[in-house]
């Protein structure tokens, strides 16, 4: 997706080899008009599928995948990470490690949003080692669910998380693949190339 690759270079900022900022229009200020762009490809790339519902974890996944249902017709689901007065039985859970910040914790869906009914499309911000995506694939299996795919606004292709989830036929779009960070440059992989 050229015009999110394009708001990578232009407002990314690279801070080692691994990590890359994106929170001018992703992961603190959000870009609206991108995240409408995110979705409506996201739901062109999955228009196969009969998805009933978005699954994301928050906060970074919940804007993109808000317009990914809004596009789609259905429902955005958010795994929470943070303990609730409201939301604490009847759940799914799952632990995620976050390569970012070097946490674990423990995500939560209510049971009353995903069914073994519902065909459902995992939504991340990033891949990296793929912990999330993992948890999140968990509580649809849990919740004896269908997985249609797994959609990511930016994959960190030097990283293993894409190839050992494509390793287990999970199908991954990704919008943007980053193939290295090093020297403080933001290299994307090529199309047809492999990651």
């Amino acid at each position: 997706m050229e015009l999110l690759e394009q708001k990578i270079l232009s407002e990314g900022k690279v801070l080692s080899d691994t990590v890359v900022k994106v929170d001018s229009f992703l992961n603190h200020q959000v870009d609206p008009v991108l995240m409408q762009k995110i979705g409506e490809e996201f739901a062109a790339r999955f228009s196969d599928k009969k998805i009933t519902k978005v699954l994301t974890l928050e906060s970074s996944g919940i804007a993109p995948a808000t317009m990914t249902g809004l596009t789609l017709g259905v429902p955005a689901v958010f795994a929470r990470k943070r303990k609730s007065l409201t939301l604490v039985d009847h759940l799914y859970t799952a632990e995620v490690h976050s390569f970012t910040k070097n946490t674990t914790n423990e995500i939560s869906v209510s049971k009353d949003y995903i069914s073994k009914d519902d065909t459902v499309l995992i939504l991340d911000d990033f891949l990296a080692n793929g912990q999330a995506v993992r948890g999140l694939m968990d509580i649809v299996k849990q919740a004896d669910a269908s997985l249609a795919g797994v959609g990511i606004i930016i994959e960190k292709g030097f990283q293993e998380g894409g190839k050992q989830l494509r390793e287990q036929d999970i199908r991954i779009e990704s919008l943007a693949t980053i193939a290295s960070l090093e020297g403080g440059k933001i290299d994307f992989k090529n199309e047809g190339a492999t990651v």
